[in-house]
């Protein structure tokens, strides 16, 4: 029998976060084919970037291959994953026995995100299913892995060690009400945060001050979203379609004065990202950045070569069959988190 390789570098993501040092993390593109071959490329050119690599769940409500499938790739390069888990298209049921699975397969990441309507992919006539919301998946992840239990009460043994996070939205309005709802998150059981990405730097150092008087930037590591633009294309539709995202008409300003040149816009855009980071870091309570290069994975290197950003943790260089790491010490016990059993969308 086939045996898939535990993870060797399991838990690297929560002690980077331990460690007190800037944290980085990216986002791999979730394959549109199944060639197995395509993760492991995308995953070489980032790996030595970063803490650890989020894979999207049907990023924009368009279909690709399931992320759980890229994740045990990851696992298998050595690399530990952050599992996107969407309520869109699953009930409670299919949660939470994904998040086993999740946990059999070494992964031990979970990114819990209400997700794109369908309304806005190439397939909008799906039906959502929208069972529970983000906060909620929070709960139920945090459930299964402190109480051993699945939420009808049936013990599970032994339980997923799992290590739920959220993202967050600084950018879509009710402004004032945004480091609320990342508040009722963390309540819910989130270990780490990371965050739309920022191109509006005014409007997410406002944010993280409204953040920093709740006192949750002592309660959970931030990580600032990044990225780099790759054409005046891409900010436009970001600037105009994307939902939660603001572009300044000066940023795209910027791309259109680097001309056609693929060469020019791409460092013109790489520059902008370079610049945005350096003044995040100027932010109190941002732990790290989380760079999402949408489909441009070549671009993490020269990122982070330029804002002279490194993982918190050594990149791992261990053979297949190396002994699984000690891991980080088990974090203080917390109270139960009740788990309600009625839709909330």
């Amino acid at each position: 029998m086939t045996m898939i390789p535990a993870n060797p570098v399991r838990g690297r993501f929560e002690r980077a976060l331990r460690s007190g040092r800037p944290v980085v993390t990216c986002e791999i593109g979730s394959p549109d084919g199944s060639d197995p071959a395509d993760v492991r490329k995308r995953a070489k050119l980032v790996r030595d970037y970063v803490d650890a690599v989020n894979v999207p769940d049907n990023t924009g409500g368009v279909v690709h291959a399931a992320p759980i499938a890229a994740c045990a790739i990851l696992a298998q390069e050595g690399i530990d994953p952050i599992l996107h888990m969407t309520c869109r298209d699953r009930n409670r049921m299919a949660l939470q026995s994904d998040m086993l699975a999740a946990s059999l397969l070494g992964i031990r990441n979970i990114l819990c995100l209400t997700g794109d309507h369908m309304i806005h992919g190439d397939q909008p006539e799906t039906k959502p299913v929208y069972d529970v919301d983000s906060v909620i998946l929070l709960e139920i992840a945090s459930h299964l892995t402190r109480q051993g239990k699945y939420i009808s009460g049936r013990e599970i043994d032994p339980p997923p060690d799992l290590f739920p996070g959220c993202a967050a939205e600084p950018f879509a309005p009710p402004y004032e009400w945004r480091p609320l709802r990342l508040r009722k998150k963390v309540e819910a059981g989130a270990r780490f945060v990371q965050t739309q990405i920022v191109f509006n730097v005014e409007r997410f150092r406002e944010y993280m001050g409204r953040v920093h008087d709740l006192g949750l930037d002592k309660q959970v590591p931030i990580l600032a979203g990044v990225a780099p633009i790759r054409s005046v294309k891409a900010a436009t539709f970001m600037r105009d379609e994307v939902p939660g995202m603001e572009v300044p008409d000066a940023l795209v300003r910027r791309m259109q004065a680097a001309g056609d040149d693929k060469k020019k816009r791409e460092a013109e855009g790489i520059a902008i990202c370079v610049e945005i980071i350096e003044e995040i870091r100027k932010i109190p309570g941002v732990a790290g950045f989380h760079i999402m290069p949408i489909n441009w994975e070549s671009a993490v290197g020269k990122i982070s070569k330029e804002a002279h950003l490194q993982p918190a943790i050594g990149a791992p260089k261990l053979p297949p069959d190396a002994p699984k790491p000690t891991a980080a010490a088990a974090p203080a016990a917390m109270p139960p988190v009740p788990v309600p059993l009625a839709p909330k969308v």
